[in-house]
This record gives C-alpha cells, sequence and structure tokens, in this order.
C-alpha cells in the first residue's frame, strides 16, 4: 500500500493509491449518515493537486430535484466541502480532532449540465491547493480551488478559503459559547412551497412585519443539517437560509442558485435571534437575477451571500 507522507514527513498511514477508497476513518466526513456522504474515492495526482470521486444520488431527503430533474446547486458546493474535508485529512494529515473554519465559499454551475439521468451520478472533482500556510506540523490556512467534472464535461467550479486550529485553539476562540448547544424553532415557517420545500421542517426561516427580513429558525435535531453535536450553527446551514431569503425576494419565478460568493464574518450562535435580510445584487450578469443575502446577530455582521440565477429562456 502507498501511504501520504505530508509535507512535513508524517507518515499518515492512508492509502494515496490512484482511486484509493475514502479511508474507514473518514468514510462519513463529519457527517452521522452515511447517505450524506458524497466522496468515495481520492489520489494525490501531483504536488497540492488531488482528484476526489464522488456519488450523487438521484433521491435524497433534503438535496432534492430542482425543476423535477436536475441536481441541486446546493449539493454541489456540499460535495466541494466534502472534498476539501477529505484532502486535509487523507492528503495533508491534518487530525480528525482540528477545526475547519469556513471563511470564503465561492461556485458557479452550469445548469444545463446538471440533469439526472437514469439514476445516482458519478463526478471527479479536481482539487488545487494553494496559499498553504502550517503550524506545528500541520496545515493551518490554505485556498482550494475546484472543478467538477462529469462524463468529461466541466458542470462546476469552485473555490474554498479557510483556517485550521488544533482543539485547544478552538477552545479559546469559543471560550464559553465552545459546548454543544440545543435548539428548537421559537417562530413558525414561512410557508415552505415559497422557498421550493414540500416538509415545513426544513424551512430555515419566518416572517417578520419588515419586507424583505426574516428570523432564521435553528433545529438541531434536523437529521441532515445537524449531525453530530455543535456549538454554532454551521455555513451550510446559512447557505440554504440564503437561498431560501432569495426564493423569498423573487416571488415571481423559482430561484435555483447557479453561482454564488458567501463570506462568513463570525459565528452565527444558538440562543439568540438572527436576522436575514435580502436586497437585489447591483452586479447581476445578463440573463440572471442576482440577491445579496446577509445575516446578522446582537447588530454584528455574520454573513453576506451573492447568488445568481439564471433566467428561464423565453
Amino acid at each position: 500500500m502507498n501511504t501520504t507522507t505530508t509535507d512535513t514527513g508524517i507518515d499518515t498511514g492512508i492509502d494515496r493509491a490512484p482511486g484509493a477508497p475514502v479511508p474507514a476513518s473518514l468514510a462519513q466526513l463529519h457527517r452521522a449518515r452515511e447517505a450524506d456522504a458524497f466522496p468515495v474515492s481520492w489520489a494525490r495526482t501531483g504536488d497540492d493537486h488531488y482528484a476526489v470521486v464522488a456519488r450523487w444520488p438521484d433521491t435524497h431527503p433534503y438535496f432534492v430535484p430542482v425543476h423535477g430533474h436536475r441536481f441541486d446547486p446546493l449539493l454541489v458546493t456540499e460535495t466541494m466541502r466534502q472534498a476539501t474535508l477529505l484532502v486535509l485529512h487523507a492528503g495533508y494529515g491534518v487530525p480528525l480532532g482540528h477545526h475547519f473554519l469556513l471563511t470564503e465559499l465561492q461556485f458557479s454551475c452550469r445548469s444545463d449540465r446538471l440533469a439526472i439521468v437514469d439514476g445516482p451520478a458519478e463526478v471527479e472533482v479536481q482539487v488545487v491547493c494553494s496559499e498553504l500556510k502550517w503550524a506545528q506540523g500541520h496545515v493551518s490556512h490554505l485556498k482550494v480551488d475546484m472543478v467538477v467534472h462529469r462524463a468529461g464535461s466541466a458542470v462546476a467550479t469552485g473555490s474554498i478559503l479557510g483556517r485550521i486550529v488544533g482543539p485547544e485553539t478552538y477552545r479559546r476562540i469559543r471560550g464559553d459559547r465552545g459546548v454543544p448547544g440545543f435548539e428548537v424553532p421559537g417562530t413558525p415557517p414561512v410557508t415552505a412551497g415559497l422557498v421550493g420545500r414540500s416538509n415545513p421542517e426544513d424551512v430555515l426561516l419566518s416572517s417578520t412585519p419588515q419586507d424583505r427580513l426574516w428570523q432564521l429558525r435553528v433545529d438541531t435535531g434536523h437529521p441532515v443539517l445537524f449531525q453530530g453535536e455543535k456549538d454554532h450553527v454551521p455555513g451550510m446551514l446559512l447557505l440554504e437560509a440564503a437561498r431560501q431569503a432569495a426564493e423569498l425576494a423573487t416571488p415571481s419565478q423559482p430561484f435555483v442558485p447557479s453561482s454564488g460568493r458567501m463570506t462568513f464574518q463570525r459565528y452565527a450562535e444558538f440562543g439568540t435571534p438572527c436576522w436575514i435580510e435580502a436586497d437585489a445584487l447591483a452586479t447581476s450578469r445578463a440573463g440572471t437575477t442576482g440577491i445579496t443575502v446577509t445575516g446578522s446577530q446582537d447588530g454584528s455582521a455574520v454573513f453576506r451571500a451573492e447568488l445568481s440565477a439564471d433566467l428561464p429562456a423565453c
């Protein structure tokens, strides 16, 4: 077996032969349910270059098909996030107990190439890591650029920027907030169909008296959005909340994001309202509609998302 050796000379004992299966210790990639982990194999293809093979389910309780016959673009972003975690752990030997702090996510999809044809789809994510910094023998910061290929064609591109901290540093960062939290929604959801959902429990927003302003609904018992104990609201939940806000802000047509950029300024905490606001995106490209969504809590910015959706063909 060929094993991965990190740039610090640490032998991780993880198989890196071409097409090596995802190691059993990483098989679920921080997900409690096997069905929610999409990478199935990986390979190191060069210095800081990797290839990750993933399988997209044609049916999923949360990443449901959009327009009835296309893979959800947020399934693409979740695959990118999981590919990043896989490369960090398997490629660079980052211990499982370390924390990945996501600071920026960008993606762009070819919607016409996301059609569901004859069941699940296998994709390959080409990963290039750059801007690497090291601390105490482990990667502490990096940028990950990705291209997702399906049947030989590029279907999406994206990038993730973040830093990695060990358990002690994370405890210092979080202080007395670094304990697992529990929360159930205290406000009613907006109508599920208005945000592209069929189940009320998947709705992340509640109405407020103010136009284009909603309150975030957090349910730590949600089987997909919360897997394992968390001490804050996950970033991917905030991305879905932004998507739902964009849908509500464009009631005349479905809003399926084909591209987006999301930055995170601070953690969204349990126990205090998080406010989600949507406005038109002034820089929308021709043939698209764009929405800017921001989140704030206790008077401070939590995130900013700029999402664009393709306009229906005339």
